[in-house]
């Protein structure tokens, strides 16, 4: 019989709207004993665009986290992955970013994929994660649309048709085979998506789900030893004084 499971997924930037997209994606691909926390941080970012943005939403992430400590597992729902390393330094249970999630599950279904973004600025970015994740090579491209993350929330006649033009693109120029959102706020897109275009379409949040209910489920935890070695004991000081490592 499944586990009882309480997932926390963090938009870690601080836009409710957003937050509330994820949240009926979250809920609609979890399983009847998955019970979906859906959340975002009280201070940073109203959008993640670029290393800067990243950089500023991390101490609201990991608060989110300490305000969470009873769920079984996190999803971060930025497709940067933002913060994912930090997190899972901070906890032995299952933490999934969306990014993460989608080439896996993408590299799992397809021979290839391309990637579409929001911005330019984004690419490099998500190349390094690829590259981290050791899925570069399957990836045949990784472009963006030039629609900033907040103008997805009531996405216009116009920005769909860039999206569906980029995917078209895509196919042609790349011989794609699936095709993966790069933004959590292109979640409710994907099943649309993929009936026009007649591939998989593949979006972080869904896949981020059942990647986690997975790893609840086989009662696996994130290794302590080594890279996500918990923090030292050391003083940090200022306003950061409260982000204090304390075993």
């Amino acid at each position: 019989m499944s586990l009882k499971k309480k997932i926390c997924i963090i938009n870690p930037n601080t836009t409710t709207s957003m937050t509330e997209v994820i949240d009926t994606t979250a809920k609609k691909y979890a399983g009847l004993n998955t019970e979906i926390i859906s959340t975002q941080p009280e201070t940073g970012p109203e959008s993640i665009e670029g290393y800067y943005d990243e950089a500023f939403c991390i101490p609201g992430l990991v608060e989110e986290i300490k305000n969470n400590i009873d769920a079984d597992g996190y999803i971060i729902a930025c497709f940067d992955d933002t913060g994912l390393d930090a997190v899972r330094s901070i906890t032995n249970k299952p933490v999934i970013g969306i990014g993460e999630a989608a080439y896996h599950v993408a590299s799992l279904v397809s021979g290839n994929f391309s990637v579409i973004t929001t911005l330019s600025r984004s690419i490099n970015p998500l190349k390094h994660n690829l590259k981290k994740y050791g899925l570069f090579e399957k990836c045949v491209s990784v472009t963006a649309i030039e629609v900033p993350v907040l103008d997805l929330e009531e996405i216009s006649d116009d920005n769909l048709e860039k999206l569906n033009k980029g995917i078209e693109k895509t196919i042609l120029e790349d011989n794609s085979e699936a095709i993966i959102l790069g933004c959590a706020g292109m979640s409710n897109l994907a099943k649309d998506l993929e009936l026009s275009h007649g591939l998989p379409v593949i979006e972080g949040v869904s896949s981020a789900v059942v990647l986690t209910e997975g790893l609840i489920n086989l009662q696996i935890k994130t290794s302590k030893i080594g890279s996500y070695a918990l923090p030292r004991d050391k003083n940090y000081t200022g306003y950061l004084s409260k982000f204090r490592p304390q075993r």
